[in-house]
């Protein structure tokens, strides 16, 4: 799943922090992304219904959805399968996909539309620039961040998406007892996670050291392969303290 970065937000005391002087390090790369006709269809047909524009002023949610419901924000939910699925699970929640892909959105419209879900609305749009500038405080039920770009090469985990600048701005967007839950199929990068999480002064782990697998997060076809070749899949999920 396609997923931001960042470097520091601004600090307590107000002083000028990198982000603010440079813009931060971005964890995906814009390339061609093939659409079928069905996704190009459903762009057309669908984005204005389902999506909400980016702006930076914040959202209010009980107008966006039509409705007051706790509210949970994915981040890079790919083709969408499984924010289908939990969507449909969990239908007395919200769902807030932020995707930069064309083709991953366009699926994603397919699916609103033939499952008649009417609990998810996307954003197509950086995640960081979303969390920072439309999310308030205090705000969200939880997040999903499941299986992000891993940038496996050392020299490119600077662009990975779990880092403590961003952790400590989600933080501050989650409700008291909200949960960020984050899954990988890269343990290096499942290690980083665990330090990153562990860190952040406002979560809290519900486990030792990784969770396991919530009955709400389906396994994916991918996922089913990879586990069958025996690789390992890691889920961490931490709450905001109350």
């Amino acid at each position: 799943m396609s997923t931001e970065n960042t470097s520091p937000i601004p600090g307590a005391d107000g002083t000028e922090q990198p982000e603010q002087r440079y813009g931060h390090i971005k964890s995906f790369v814009h390339r061609r992304s093939h659409m079928t006709p069905g996704q190009k269809l459903a762009v057309e047909r669908l984005m204005d219904k389902w999506s909400i524009s980016y702006k930076p002023a914040h959202l209010d949610y009980d107008k966006v959805f039509g409705r007051n419901a706790p509210t949970i924000l994915e981040i890079g939910f790919g083709m969408g399968e499984t924010t289908e699925k939990i969507a449909i699970e969990r239908h007395n929640e919200n769902f807030l996909g932020v995707e930069v892909f064309n083709a991953g959105v366009g699926a994603m419209l397919k699916r609103i539309e033939e499952s008649g879900i009417t609990n998810v609305r996307i954003i197509q749009h950086d995640a960081v620039e979303v969390v920072k500038n439309m999310l308030p405080e205090n705000s969200l039920a939880g997040v999903h961040i499941y299986f992000p770009d891993p940038w496996p090469k050392k020299r490119h985990h600077k662009r990975r998406l779990i880092q403590p600048e961003f952790i400590r701005l989600l933080a501050s967007r989650l409700q008291p007892g909200g949960y960020i839950h984050c899954a990988t199929d890269w343990e290096n990068y499942a290690e980083q996670m665990l330090e990153v999480l562990s860190a952040e002064p406002l979560l809290a782990n519900t486990a030792e050291n990784y969770a396991e697998k919530p009955a709400y997060r389906p396994q994916t076809k991918f996922e089913t392969r990879g586990l069958r070749l025996g690789h390992g899949v890691w889920d961490l999920v931490f709450t905001k303290n109350q």
